[in-house]
Parts: C-alpha cells; sequence; structure tokens
C-alpha cells in the first residue's frame, strides 16, 4: 500500500514538472 502510494505521488510529481517545463 504505501509503496503504491509512493509511486502514485512520484508520477503526480513527474507531471507536475513536466507540466511547468512545456
Amino acid at each position: 500500500m504505501l509503496l503504491k502510494d509512493l509511486v502514485l505521488l512520484f508520477i503526480s510529481s513527474l507531471i507536475l514538472i513536466i507540466c511547468v517545463l512545456v
């Protein structure tokens, strides 16, 4: 469960960074 939440947080951060860079 914790690992899944961590992966979700990582993906969300990645999407946010990509949106900022684009």
